[in-house]
């Protein structure tokens, strides 16, 4: 697939992105090379080739799910102008 100079004119006009004519035909050159990448990684036979989650085989480093800091609700709550049963009192916005 490549595009025209009119096709890349109305993507541009889409994106509204102001283009000069020289930035127009390099834009298109960009664009049909992308197209053209496209093209070939399609063109690979990827049967019997499973999923990968990363390009890369690494095992995510792990620890332990453990509490580190204290819990300072009350601490936080003094200083709060409102609180009922352990929760902030704000004003009604929304009737």
């Amino acid at each position: 697939m490549s595009l025209s100079l009119d096709e890349v004119r109305h993507i541009a006009k889409l994106a509204r992105i102001e283009l000069a004519d020289g930035e127009a035909e390099a834009t298109q050159s960009k664009l049909n090379g992308i197209f053209g990448l496209i093209e070939e990684m399609q063109a690979v036979n990827t049967d019997g080739v499973e999923p990968m989650s990363h390009p890369q085989e690494l095992a995510q480093r792990l620890r332990e799910d453990a509490v580190t800091e204290s819990n300072r609700r009350n601490t936080f709550q003094n200083v709060a102008p409102q609180t009922e049963a352990g929760l902030y009192l704000v004003p009604k916005v929304i009737e």
